[in-house]
């Protein structure tokens, strides 16, 4: 046998020559460098999305018609950054490759031009969110409820572009494996933001009680000053501040710019089908009562943290493929893929396990459970927790396959899958569980587990499709 001389992704070709020269990893060293990356970029994840958390909790008891107009808003606002953050993801797997063929201008170049990005999208997703109001009117939400989640969205639109910077200079400290002091910063500025929510949404320490818009305000400043606390870091950091990334303005390269949305564009389109799923279903559950908008709110807030582990672990993903791709070594791609897959859908496993045997004490951290008033929301809410567990362990491998693609560059065919499963399987299926076989908000859920279920078929399909392609040997 003879192994095929030419190793071809995206244009990226390797020479046969080439393969003799560089180290071939093991499976238990490439692990340990998974998990170099993951645990920090995952507990980052967790720690960021508790900022979601803790205003869904001060929401709840705020009483259930804030909760309600919270979880409208928080759900919108999510999906609006999540897609926008896509668009500036092109950063990550093109700093690891750079990393990993040791090109620092290349990095230098890369992070300034996605700052560049991150403001250019940042003001026309600003402008949206500032007249969403008539949109969720039209959609056929309770004016009411509008009101109360369009004061929130006002305040948080201030938040879009330190999210975007964040995300560009997280995609430059990951792509060089100093993972850890994302951690660290994402962390301090969660319990900044609890503390920020106490005070501003109750009105203690000699504040008046401000409600929603207290919670916005300080979520709004704890995203700022993580911006800002991980830009410090890079400046002060020996191996970062070689780099010299902020010591001059570079204008807009468009060619440079260009190659990030090739890469980013697909990804932030992914992630509006992927949130747009979830945001659909959260408005046709809206159509079915408060008290379902309200049970629904404590299930996609709590599946949303448990989410983040595998989101984190896809960067590391992204990261680790990235670097191999850089130094031109296949059966590094090929090991980081499956090592971040394994790792995904097990530790999701174990999530979805502690979620349903704990399902009650989770949703008693929202309302009083044993309140009669939010008897109806506790009764709705306990069995959708039981879909979304198993939706979870899908969730975990479409994630990290979805990630090991990103490390490929290969984002614009995930893209096209992802809408077939989720707006084509996910989504129809929603809405006939929901409406035309009246299964209603349970119906809503397991639709949405069946779009992630089929994302996740396609993601390691492509994964496999585009490793057997270049691996092939002639006999």
């Amino acid at each position: 046998m003879e192994f095929n001389s030419e190793f071809r992704i995206n244009n990226y070709e390797l020479e046969r020559s080439d393969l003799t020269s560089i180290s071939i990893p093991t499976l238990r060293t490439e692990v340990k460098e998974f998990l170099h990356l993951a645990v920090p970029l995952a507990s980052a994840q967790v720690a960021q999305s508790l900022v979601g958390f803790v205003d869904t909790v001060m929401m709840g008891h705020l009483g259930w018609e804030t909760l309600a107009a919270g979880g409208l808003a928080s759900i919108t606002f999510t999906t609006l950054l999540q897609t926008a953050t896509g668009m500036v993801m092109g950063v990550s797997p093109l700093v690891a490759k750079a990393y990993g063929a040791g090109d620092k201008l290349r990095i230098k170049q890369v992070v300034r031009q996605g700052l560049w990005l991150s403001l250019v999208l940042a003001v026309p997703m600003m402008l949206l969110i500032g007249h969403l109001d008539k949109l969720m009117l039209q959609l056929g939400q309770v004016s009411a409820t509008v009101t109360l989640a369009d004061t929130y969205l006002d305040i948080m639109l201030w938040a879009m572009f330190p999210v975007l910077g964040f995300a560009v200079l997280r995609g430059l400290v990951s792509g060089v494996s100093q993972a850890r002091p994302i951690m660290a910063i994402v962390i301090g500025g969660t319990l900044f933001n609890i503390v920020g929510n106490y005070i501003l949404g109750y009105g203690k320490l000699g504040f008046p009680k401000l409600g929603l818009t207290g919670l916005a305000l300080a979520s709004t400043a704890t995203f700022w000053g993580m911006f800002l606390a991980l830009a410090l870091y890079i400046l002060i950091h020996p191996q970062l501040k070689s780099l010299r990334i902020f010591q001059t303005i570079d204008w807009l390269k468009p060619s440079l710019i260009r190659e990030l949305l090739w890469i980013g564009a697909p990804i932030g389109i992914s992630a509006a089908l992927e949130f747009g799923q979830v945001n659909a279903v959260t408005y046709m559950m809206g159509t079915l009562g408060t008290d379902v908008l309200a049970a629904h709110q404590i299930v996609f807030q709590t599946g949303l943290i448990n989410f983040m582990l595998p989101l984190g672990m896809s960067y590391a993903a992204t990261v680790r493929v990235g670097q191999w791709l850089g130094k031109q070594n296949l059966e590094g791609v090929q090991k980081a893929g499956y090592v971040s897959m394994f790792f995904g859908g097990g530790v999701m496993v174990l999530m979805a396990i502690t979620l349903i045997t704990f399902s009650r004490q989770v949703i008693g951290l929202y309302l009083d459970v044993n309140d009669l008033a939010n008897a109806s929301i506790v009764a709705i809410a306990m069995p959708m927790f039981t879909v979304v567990a198993v939706q979870l362990i899908f969730e975990g491998v479409q994630r990290t396959a979805y990630g090991a693609l990103q490390g490929l560059q290969d984002t614009r065919v995930p893209m096209l899958l992802g809408f077939l499963a989720f707006w084509g399987a996910g989504l129809l299926s929603s809405y006939m569980l929901g409406y035309s076989f009246n299964l209603g908000g349970m119906g809503l859920l397991i639709g949405e587990v069946m779009g992630i279920a089929t994302a996740a078929g396609f993601f390691i399909w492509r994964f496999r499709q585009l490793i057997s392609k270049y691996t092939t040997f002639d006999c």
